[in-house]
């Protein structure tokens, strides 16, 4: 069922102005347009009330619970592995019954598990690289419904080991976490936050117009500053207008802002500018992938650059009648979300149109790996899109506890975090339905997150950078 919203259509061309107009009133133009924008999509005020069609908030009650029924249903398979790897009649640990052994091995760190005791034995290779094994470990940490799809290939070990090094960083009973407010960088409200080099540096980028470069291991030693560097020479910012959009290859780093361009920067040669790419209108998202850099823009339109060459344009095309929100992409599709309500799918190779999917609500950010495009909406809910042969299709929609629009979403194998203008970052298991672990609340709006190893970064209304960093 269609959900009715009041929103007024955006023009296709960025506004321009006549000539001789200083630049200072270019940029005050632009940043009405920003405001504009952001009181019409980003304002938690503005949502409404939400559909009678949504589900319901999550209990507070809902605890992970362990489940013993799954080892002894496979355990004739995992006797008939013993046999098979000529085990049989030992003593010792392998002379005790498979269930056992296995209860043992779920006291023992998973990575440990996977890594080092198949190396023991053939049984022991035999029963802990099978899948069936890491089911069953993976069911009696949850006891809930887990994954939300899963598919052919599936990983269950690293899934596994995935969600107890993530329960274990988020418990609530025992945090292993050290949190940091970088507050001495920008002046503005902060909207987008990148990790990269293996979350050894935090980019962030603010209404101030400034992109800053930050040395995350200098967090918590005395007399170290942790601002780097703010990118590019120019007096009044490293961009002309809010920087809204980042985005990471190797060592290239790339910012899209409200002054319609994107900025490339050599990382590895200290931040160094390599060029400016100009487009048409505002640069409101960005997907940076080895051979291609794809742009949303503030005029409806979709735009993939190869950043090496002379002309960089390879494709540009108005798939929206609105402005588009975000984007996701791989080797094989371009996936982009639009104030319209839809969901464009484009195929890379031909660039032909696979699919427009129309939702009850538009999406602000996107999170696609394995298959799976989770999204988070305007009302504060999770969709899971499932891809089936290059088709992609709405299967679920979850309500994580949030109570205004997601502004980030990152889903793995076995890790879901949420952030949102309701003031809080969640962290959860990707279970049906997804159960939090813990919520992380703020004293502003959280604008983004960005999820590295051990390393959660967040964007703030308050002017700051978040990071949250696993202890040792």
């Amino acid at each position: 069922m269609m959900m009715s919203e009041s929103c007024d259509s955006l023009s296709t061309q960025s506004h321009h102005l006549p000539e001789g107009e200083s630049d200072l009133e270019r940029e005050d133009e632009l940043e009405l347009q920003a405001q504009e924008y952001v009181d019409r999509v980003r304002n938690p005020e503005m949502s409404g009330p939400r559909p009678q069609s949504c589900p319901p908030e999550p209990s507070s009650e809902s605890q992970l619970r362990v489940s013993k029924s799954s080892a002894s249903d496979l355990s004739v398979k995992l006797r008939s592995s013993q046999v098979l790897a000529g085990d049989t009649g030992q003593s010792g640990l392998l002379s005790l019954p498979w269930e056992l052994v296995l209860e043992i091995c779920s006291y023992l760190d998973a990575r440990f598990v996977l890594g080092v005791l198949p190396l023991v034995c053939r049984a022991f290779q035999c029963v802990l690289t099978d899948e069936v094994t890491w089911r069953i470990r993976a069911q009696k940490i949850l006891g809930l419904s887990y994954p939300v799809l899963e598919g052919k290939e599936f990983d269950w070990p690293s899934a596994c080991i995935e969600l107890e090094e993530h329960l274990s960083h988020w418990s609530t009973s025992n945090p292993k976490v050290q949190h940091f407010s970088l507050s001495d960088g920008h002046f503005a409200s902060v909207d987008s936050v990148l990790l990269i080099q293996n979350a050894s540096l935090c980019v962030s980028g603010s209404r101030d117009r400034n992109v800053n470069i930050w040395d995350l291991r200098r967090l918590g030693q005395d007399g170290e500053k942790v601002l780097v560097k703010t990118l590019g020479d120019q007096p009044r910012g490293t961009h002309r207008g809010w920087v809204w959009a980042l985005a990471a290859q190797d060592h290239m780093l790339c910012s899209g802002s409200w002054d319609s361009s994107v900025k490339l920067w050599d990382m590895a040669s200290e931040g160094a500018g390599v060029r400016e790419i100009r487009g048409k209108a505002a640069v409101l998202c960005l997907v940076y992938q080895p051979d291609v850099l794809v742009t949303g823009s503030y005029d409806k339109t979709v735009t993939l650059y190869d950043p090496r060459a002379g002309y960089p344009v390879l494709a540009s095309r108005k798939l929206h009648s609105s402005a588009v929100l975000c984007l996701a992409a791989n080797d094989h599709f371009v996936l982009s979300g639009s104030e319209d309500r839809t969901l464009v799918v484009v195929d890379r190779r031909t660039n032909h149109i696979l699919q427009k999917l129309q939702l009850d609500s538009y999406l602000l950010t996107m999170s696609y790996a394995h298959g799976q495009l989770w999204a988070g909406d305007k009302w504060g809910l999770v969709h899971v899109f499932d891809q089936q042969g290059g088709c992609f299709q709405h299967v679920k929609c979850f309500n994580v506890g949030h109570r205004s629009q997601l502004t980030g979403i990152k889903q793995s194998l076995g890790t879901l975090y949420t952030s949102s203008t309701d003031k809080s970052i969640k962290v959860h298991v990707p279970t049906e339905p997804p159960h939090t672990v813990c919520t992380l609340p703020h004293v502003d709006v959280v604008n983004g997150i960005s999820v590295e190893g051990d390393v959660l970064a967040a964007a703030s209304g308050s002017m700051t950078v978040e990071i949250w960093r696993r202890t040792k």
